[in-house]
């Protein structure tokens, strides 16, 4: 039962909690598809796929590693004393805060910008305490304005260093050296091995409930990190390269990734399989085809010995030449545009009356798969297709065996993802929910499970039904992106966010991504191989955000508190 000092602002609490659910959605269809985004590109998961793991990584990131105590204004960016006589202003300031972020998150991701929701919100309260006339912390300090605007800069660019760095070792100790599978071979469980580790380091010292690294041990740290380290090199070359040597060099179609736990039996000249897929099928995907669709006449040169497109679909993916060190710019690998969901779901029975069962299901269909069902790889764009042309392609069978590793950065990303930015979208909520119950202002509030529960379904749901318009901007716009290439940005990205944190500098998940992916194109050594229209577009998202996201909770914040009252 809420005190007599909060509980006629009932309605108040209603509408932050709509609030909430809605920037929950939007913080999930925008930064949940910025983990994904280069898997979807290079083809190495499908949009269906991506739907269902990020619901599972983004929840156990919520639920599981999310903070349980919030701080009541993020970062401290506006003065609580403004409203430490006043619940109920404080109660309305959270909730305009919540509407302008989830207003902002929602518009910026059907426009395609890929935005931070840490600065979005940030910017919310910017707006609100203007509004109020509350001090707003502007000096160089932790978490002040002056650091989110130098973050445009230094998250990228420290992220666009070490992505870069990443792919370097593997382009010169792999892609480009002779007989590059055999290498590919050798050092893929290294860099598993690698992947995993960083996954640990997180969980260990970077996690929002885990003790700070002084608390925790860095002899125990360290620890552990090497276990795993050192286990998942064991579990790599006794499982792993049994399993992806049946696959790629014996060219064996049947052998699928459920069959890794077979491990050392793949080794036999006919072993055993449970579920074999079709021996007549493919080894490898190719992951530089579908950037173009098959109607698309654009002219870019497709060299005069290169196979048709139904040649390489159904010839074995014998890349001998490109294993012997030899590299070429990407050709053009066209085919058919998939269908949209609207051809798919809703073309086929628009014949038939509106209440008719086999139209009503079509749209239940329709509106159940339609975010994950669209075609987020092709573009007929000339100038994309240009700027692919320029890029490098390096042997496909290579490139394969960096899906896996490709995936379990992603994972890094999106349960990072899950544990930290829930708090933009629960902070104000929850700040408005423990003033309602205690009749006070509180500088920190709890965090209760329920409610990260419901964040961290939501933070799926964004991407499943809303999360294909970032998917598009940056995945193969960019650039051309490969297993490798996305592999070094997720990896890359990640890796800063954890340094930066612990430094104590100003980072966004979103613009690490975005940063690591122009560090990947710049490895081909051609400022043409980058879309620098979209990353100018990118760029005008960022800058939009903090005025934006403060102009609209500064505007309802203004209004609530000078509209008559009686």
């Amino acid at each position: 039962m809420a005190p007599p000092e909060t509980a006629k602002y009932d309605w108040i609490l209603a509408i932050i909690s709509i609030a909430f659910c809605a920037s929950s959605f939007g913080n999930g269809a925008n930064d949940v598809a910025n983990s994904y985004a280069s898997s979807v590109a290079a083809r190495t998961l499908t949009m269906p796929q991506v739907g269902f793991l990020s619901a599972i990584t983004e929840f156990v990131g919520a639920v599981g590693l999310g903070n349980r105590v919030t701080s009541t204004i993020k970062n401290s960016i506006i003065s609580i004393s403004r409203f430490e006589r006043e619940p109920g202003v404080l109660m309305l300031a959270m909730g305009c805060a919540e509407v302008g972020s989830a207003t902002w998150l929602i518009v910026a991701t059907k426009l395609g910008f890929p935005v931070s929701t840490t600065q979005t919100i940030v910017g919310a309260l910017i707006g609100v305490g203007f509004a109020a006339q509350s001090p707003i912390k502007w000096e160089w300090a932790e978490g002040s304005v002056s650091q989110v605007a130098a973050s445009w800069a230094i998250a990228p660019a420290i992220a666009a260093g070490f992505a870069a760095v990443l792919f370097g070792t593997i382009k010169y100790s792999v892609l480009e050296r002779k007989e590059s599978l055999k290498w590919a071979l050798r050092l893929i469980p290294l860099y598993l091995a690698f992947t995993a580790s960083m996954l640990a380091l997180f969980l260990v010292v970077e996690a929002p409930q885990a003790p700070s690294l002084e608390e925790f041990g860095a002899g125990k740290a360290v620890g552990i990190i090497l276990g795993c380290f050192f286990g998942v090199l064991a579990i790599a070359y006794i499982f792993f390269l049994p399993y992806i040597h049946r696959r790629l060099i014996k060219n064996d179609a049947r052998i699928k990734w459920w069959h890794i736990p077979l491990g050392p039996t793949l080794w036999t000249d006919d072993p055993w399989l449970y579920l074999p897929a079709n021996p007549n099928g493919s080894v490898v995907i190719n992951h530089y085809e579908g950037a173009y669709p098959a109607d698309d006449e654009s002219d870019v040169s497709r060299p005069a010995d290169s196979p048709s497109d139904r040649d390489l679909k159904s010839m074995p993916a014998d890349t001998s030449a490109l294993e012997a060190g030899e590299k070429r710019p990407i050709t053009t690998v066209r085919r058919r545009k998939p269908l949209e969901p609207e051809e798919r779901f809703l073309a086929p029975t628009k014949h038939l009356p509106v209440v008719h069962p086999a139209r009503l299901w079509s749209w239940v269909k329709y509106v159940l798969l339609q975010g994950v069902t669209r075609d987020c790889v092709t573009f007929g764009n000339e100038h994309i297709q240009k700027t692919h042309a320029l890029a490098i392609q390096y042997d496909n069978k290579v490139e394969h065996l960096w899906t896996y590793a490709q995936v379990l950065s992603a994972i890094i990303m999106s349960i990072a993802h899950g544990s930290n930015d829930v708090a933009n979208a629960i902070g104000p909520w929850s700040a408005a929910y423990a003033t309602y119950r205690a009749g006070e202002v509180e500088t920190k509030s709890n965090t209760p499970i329920w409610s990260l529960v419901i964040a961290g379904f939501l933070l799926g749901a964004g991407f499943w039904f809303f999360g294909y318009h970032i998917i598009r901007s940056l995945g193969n716009r960019i650039t051309q992106l490969s297993p490798t290439r996305g592999f070094c940005m997720e990896l890359g990205a990640a890796i800063t966010v954890l340094l930066a944190s612990r430094l104590g500098l100003p980072v966004s998940t979103t613009q690490c991504l975005c940063g690591a992916c122009l560090g990947v194109a710049l490895m081909n050594y051609n400022l043409g191989a980058v879309n620098w229209r979209q990353m100018l577009f990118i760029l005008s998202g960022w800058i939009l955000t903090l005025p934006i996201a403060g102009l609209i909770s500064g505007i309802f914040m203004l209004l609530a508190l000078n509209t008559p009252h009686f």
